[in-house]
């Protein structure tokens, strides 16, 4: 793997660091060491067999030697022997990483190996003390959970040996330093874009195709109508239910609105009591409408609207309707 092309990386220490090579490493089998070593700051590994003279006099063709008697075949002990020159040589750039409790942790290693001789059966062979600790969070302390990381990277806990490159490597590196992913970037302009596309066509529907519009973002949203659509009803345009959570919604919509038009139906539907949710829905307005918090009132104006139609996929019903 290339070193990662991230000009420099700040530390817990507040010490710029060049990141240069970055490795994921199992903190033992199964994790056994993980908690033990975030707490004491040092990165285990294993290899209990092989001689920590050995590797530490960077006598590779032994290491080959002592691996090989532990009866593994000639891919094993290549991988074996990559993994304990890895860990004995890599420089105190390098970036290690592991997954626990839910969490990536990174650390940079600092000094030479230091054999486990005293850590007994159940104990590494050998450990590097970290520079500044474990730490599960990025640099402005935004926690590096693997539910909200590309699989690309978080799959790494399934390998199946110790000590691993992984592709992914700048992903990382961008996560832990704040930065922007290029293509997230991307996205989200695009995503603005069509959001602006979408809220502009809106306001140019007029009233019934906005009804229309409304009505099939909440079918497809998983309400069920109970009633009439639109003007057979005195105070609401809609009355809903969700077959799931059996609440019920009263919906009114409206293309051209105000704030005191908004407050007589609340005031509607506060007077009424029985049903669950208020949502107001209108495109337009002199002076945005205002309302209070609440669970129970939904004031869609025309930007949240195109949001909603954008996820349900009726973005090219709107252009459709409008071009």
């Amino acid at each position: 793997m290339q070193a990662s092309e991230a000009p420099g990386f700040a530390t817990t220490s507040n010490q710029p660091v060049r990141v240069g090579e970055v490795r994921y490493i199992k903190l033992g089998e199964g994790g056994k060491w993980a908690t033990q070593a975030i707490r004491e700051g040092v990165v285990p590994f294993g290899y209990p067999a092989v001689n920590h003279r050995a590797c530490e006099a960077g006598d590779w063709t032994e290491v080959r030697s002592q691996v090989a008697l532990m009866g593994r075949k000639k891919a094993a002990v290549s991988q074996a022997v990559r993994e304990l020159k890895d860990f004995y040589e890599l420089g105190d750039d390098t970036l290690w990483f592991t997954i626990a409790d839910g969490h990536i942790w990174w650390a940079f290693a600092s000094g030479p190996v230091i054999g486990g001789e005293e850590a007994g059966s159940n104990g590494p062979a050998r450990y590097r003390r970290t520079r500044d600790g474990w730490r599960n969070t990025s640099l402005a302390g935004i926690p590096l959970n693997v539910f909200n990381l590309s699989s690309a990277l978080t799959r790494t806990a399934s390998y199946r040996m110790t000590i691993c490159a992984v592709k992914s490597a700048d992903y990382l590196v961008r996560k832990i330093m704040d930065q922007t992913e290029p293509l997230r970037a991307e996205a989200e302009t695009a995503t603005w874009q069509v959001r602006t596309i979408a809220e502009n066509m809106i306001r140019r529907l007029d009233w019934r195709d906005f009804e229309t519009l409304i009505d099939l973002i909440f079918a497809r949203g998983g309400w069920h109508r109970v009633g009439a659509l639109g003007g057979g009803q005195a105070d609401v345009d809609l009355v809903l239910k969700q077959p799931i959570t059996e609440e019920t919604a009263w919906v009114q919509v409206k293309s051209q609105s105000s704030q005191a038009e908004f407050d007589d139906y609340l005031g509607r539907f506060e007077r009424n009591g029985s049903l669950d949710h208020f949502f107001f829905v209108y495109h337009s307005a002199n002076k945005r409408i205002q309302t209070r918090e609440h669970r129970q009132l939904h004031l869609w104006s025309a930007d949240r609207v195109a949001i909603a139609a954008i996820d349900l996929g009726l973005f090219s019903w709107l252009a459709d309707r409008t071009t």
